[in-house]
Parts: C-alpha cells; sequence; structure tokens
C-alpha cells in the first residue's frame, strides 16, 4: 500500500511539474501542448504498470491482435464519419482481459491508428479516451457481461465520455486555453456527432460481441 502510495505521487508531481514548466515556457497562453504532455503521462502511467506486471507472452500477442483489429476496421469505416468500431472492440476486449489490458488496448489503437489517420497534439486525448472507455468497461465487467441491455447503455455512454474528452482539445486548438463557455458550446453543437458515434458503438458492439466474446473465451480456456 505505502509503494501504491508513493508511486502515485510520483505521478502527480510529474503532472504538477508539467504544468509548471508549460507556465514557465507557454508565454502566448498556448496549453495545449502542456495539456498533450499531462495526457500522454497519464498513458504512460499504465504503460509502466502493465509492463511491471506479471504478463506472458501470450498475452502480449492476444492485445496485438486485438490492436491490429481495431486498426483494420477503423480504416475499413474511415469514409463513414463518427461510425467507428474501435470503442466496441476495447469495451469487449475489457470485459475478458481486465482493466490494464483494456486501457492499452485503446491507447495504442490511437497511438498506431493515427499514423494512417495523421498524428497530433490530439492523439493523447484520443489515447486517453479510448483508454479510459476499456478501463471502465473492465472495472464494471461483471455487470456488463450480464446484462446485454446495460452493455449497450454503456456503449453509448462510452460515444459521449470520448467526445467530452476530445473536445477539451477541440477547444485547446480554438482559444489556446481551456474555456468552459467554448467548452459548453462545442459540446452542444456536436451533440449530433456525438449521438451517431453513441448509437454506432451499441450497433457495434451488438453485432462483434458473439462472435469476440465466444473467441475470447475460447483463448482463455485454451491458453489460460
Amino acid at each position: 500500500m505505502r509503494n501504491k502510495i508513493i508511486k502515485i505521487s510520483i505521478y502527480i508531481l510529474i503532472c504538477i511539474f508539467a504544468v509548471v514548466l508549460g507556465m514557465f515556457f507557454y508565454f502566448n497562453g498556448n496549453y495545449m501542448l502542456m495539456s498533450a504532455e499531462i495526457a500522454l503521462i497519464c498513458c504512460v502511467a499504465f504503460f509502466v504498470h502493465y509492463e511491471k506486471s506479471d504478463t506472458s507472452s501470450l498475452e502480449l500477442v492476444h492485445l496485438c491482435s486485438i490492436i491490429a483489429l481495431s486498426i483494420a476496421l477503423r480504416c475499413m469505416f474511415s469514409a463513414v464519419p463518427f461510425f467507428k468500431p474501435v470503442t466496441a472492440i476495447v469495451i469487449i476486449s475489457g470485459l475478458y482481459f481486465g482493466k490494464e489490458f483494456a486501457f492499452l488496448a485503446g491507447a495504442m489503437s490511437a497511438l498506431l491508428s493515427n499514423f494512417i489517420f495523421s498524428q497530433g497534439l490530439w492523439t493523447p486525448f484520443q489515447m486517453i479516451a479510448w483508454g479510459m472507455c476499456g478501463f471502465l468497461a473492465a472495472a464494471i465487467s461483471g455487470v456488463l457481461k450480464k446484462n446485454r441491455l446495460l452493455l449497450c447503455l454503456y456503449s453509448a455512454f462510452a460515444g459521449l465520455l470520448y467526445s467530452l474528452i476530445v473536445d477539451i482539445n477541440t477547444v485547446l486548438w480554438i482559444d489556446k486555453f481551456f474555456s468552459l463557455k467554448r467548452y459548453i458550446a462545442i459540446c452542444v453543437t456536436s451533440a449530433p456527432f456525438t449521438l451517431t458515434y453513441a448509437i454506432s458503438n451499441v450497433i457495434f458492439v451488438l453485432i462483434l460481441g458473439k462472435p469476440l466474446e465466444k473467441t475470447f473465451q475460447r483463448l482463455k480456456k485454451k491458453y489460460g
């Protein structure tokens, strides 16, 4: 418990250091880079924890396979705006492989697929957004696996969560600092797109849920 508190304190101090560093170097009020740095630091915390955990090479193969599937399907649906299967895949992986696994699947799907769709300061926000969608799904996996309706409701909520996190980047990109009024305005104006994304999550979970569930259960039974 003591070691855990020390680790958390270190991560908090690193985030504070990033803020202080930004106050000295971003005199023009452009806090976008600083925010991206903090988001990236939060992701690194999960990466380090997963790296130090007892992870088998087989589990890494499963992780890479899920990330590859997410990237391939994101490319496949790239022509359809706000209709992407990545969140659904990350959610389903969280139900069967745990919190850290799901966070990494979401974060790395965003990072690696953006080598195709273009990298930018929005990438860390997408990494956190997709990572948290998987992490939270894993945290309440016992409930979601038993109730298909709750799984659909969570999938819709994950679409909202993703949009709320990524819209922070939009505000910083426009104003170079965070404005609550601008944030609320962007959330309201992007509501139709957020709704489309939420609905697409439900559709992909219903379509991919059973096939991936059988695959994941078979893998866990076969390889442990």
